[in-house]
């Protein structure tokens, strides 16, 4: 039986609502991560057809404290005001045996006192993509938010046409946002921005709770994480689709998954939510907007610390994106040791891959074989203008061969940093579409393969292959 305490719920009063979890009617557990389950040291007794209710928010597990957090947010650019958990109910925090502890937190949970105009449920598309897409990120190596069960009911929830009402279990190591500051200090009450930078730090970096200088070396560190999360998202071309804050993790952990998209042909301007009409948080434009939003994160701690202080912490964004971002894409391109040649190397490929509509996991895919004494790259025949290509190619042999590393070694290295499969849109979809009848099989396996994404393994061939056409052009809006 899992062990839970309440932190935020005792040391944090007036930073939520006390609420239940409400039922959905004939619910049932559809699927759960075997995985997450381990890792939790949950039995898989648990998850059997007879103790669906946990799972449904039917009842509590001894020691937890159902609340519904309060915070508000700038969307889209615009301040949106008091926002909340408008669906979700944090259910407490589970103990682990490592001395960790994991929030698990229901999605759909029904109407709380911040779902404003909202049902406060959720749909069986939605919680699939969410379940997919943290169990993608996380196998990937990016910080993320899990996804342990996916529960369905006959209960019809309403979208742009009625669907099935479904509820998710996620778990973090904290669900905080930079909405939750927000909401304090636009709200003019700086003990609580206080109060609550307090409990942050000393629960996830409680080495500083005693330094003077606490609130500059926690906010640095909040930037940094956040700078190399976005670095992780862009080399593997993750785009977000709705990078507000209050979708915005303290902790630099992806959070939110709605109109989530991975790139198919490398469009530099892609942008996965249908309702972002402006592109404002197209992949191109993510390390961009994660910068904005750690200002307005910076704007609720001028009562903490000095604006030299807050402006010193901002200037470590760029220098931690860049420094990420440039490690992990030398080690896709096969480089150990860094060159000034490195950057237009990689700019000239991806300009080609742009100029052609080439697939941004597949191209470097096969990037990982080339040997360096080849003269003809696996890529030679992905693209349409040779003679440019074949330029750069041997550009890119040269560089290799200023290495002294072995073929073997670079292309192992470079296949544990090039995917061989990604969660496209379709696959996704198609997985939904068998769920909402109520078979799990795509789901199942398509979950197995994301476990093992770097892994050249025949069974998953096509899961691995190139997208349909009809595949690249689905629309995914909030509401997903």
């Amino acid at each position: 039986m899992p062990q839970f305490k309440n932190d935020y719920y005792q040391q944090l009063p007036g930073f939520y609502t006390e609420l239940h979890p409400t039922p959905l009617k004939g619910a049932r557990l559809l699927y759960h991560s075997q995985p997450l389950a381990s890792e939790l040291g949950l039995d898989e007794s648990e998850f059997i057809a007879e103790k669906t209710a946990v799972w449904a928010g039917e009842t509590l597990l001894p020691g937890m404290q159902p609340l519904a957090q309060v915070y508000s947010g700038h969307q889209f650019g615009a301040w949106a005001g008091q926002l909340g958990d408008g669906r979700g109910i944090l259910l407490g925090e589970q103990q682990l045996a490592d001395g960790r502890s994991m929030d698990w937190h229901l999605k759909g949970a029904g109407l709380t006192p911040y779902s404003r105009m909202g049902d406060g449920r959720a749909v069986l598309r939605s919680v699939v993509r969410e379940f997919l897409a943290s169990e993608a990120l996380y196998h990937l190596g990016i910080p993320t938010t899990r996804a342990l069960t996916i529960v369905t009911s006959e209960q019809p929830v309403f979208r742009e046409q009625p669907e099935r009402g479904a509820m998710l279990l996620r778990v973090a190591e904290s669900h905080v946002r930079f909405g939750h500051f927000e909401h304090f200090y636009y709200s003019r009450q700086p003990a609580q921005v206080k109060q609550l930078a307090d409990f942050v730090i000393a629960h996830h970096w409680p080495h500083w709770v005693e330094e003077k200088d606490r609130y500059s070396l926690w906010f640095t560190d909040v930037v940094e994480r956040t700078a190399r999360l976005i670095a992780h998202w862009q080399t593997v071309g993750f785009a977000h689709g709705v990078m507000n804050t209050d979708n915005m993790s303290i902790l630099g952990i992806t959070l939110d998954f709605g109109p989530y998209g991975f790139l198919d042909d490398y469009q530099p301007g892609y942008i996965c939510n249908h309702s972002d009409h402006q592109g404002r948080y197209a992949f191109d434009n993510q390390p961009a907007i994660g910068l904005w939003n750690l200002h307005r994160l910076a704007q609720t701690l001028t009562g903490l610390m000095s604006t030299e202080q807050l402006q010193d912490a901002l200037a470590a964004y760029e220098p931690a994106l860049m420094q990420a971002y440039g490690e992990q894409m030398r080690a896709k391109l096969g480089f150990f040791t860094p060159s000034a040649q490195d950057n237009e190397l990689l700019t000239s490929l991806l300009s080609l891959m742009a100029q052609e509509g080439r697939d941004y996991t597949r191209t470097f895919r096969l990037l990982s074989h080339v040997e360096q004494q080849q003269a003809q790259s696996p890529l030679c025949d992905e693209f349409v203008d040779r003679a440019m290509f074949d330029n750069w190619y041997q550009q890119y042999r040269q560089r290799l061969q200023q290495e002294q590393v072995s073929d073997a070694e670079r292309q192992q290295a470079m296949k544990a940093a090039n995917p061989a499969l990604i969660l496209r849109n379709y696959l996704a979809q198609q997985a939904i579409e068998a769920a909402e009848q109520d078979d799990v099989s795509k789901l199942a396996r398509l979950h197995q393969a994301l476990l093992k994404p770097f892994d050249d393994d025949s069974q998953y061939d096509d899961l691995a292959a190139l997208p349909p056409d009809w595949g690249k052009h689905l629309e995914i809006s909030c509401s997903s």
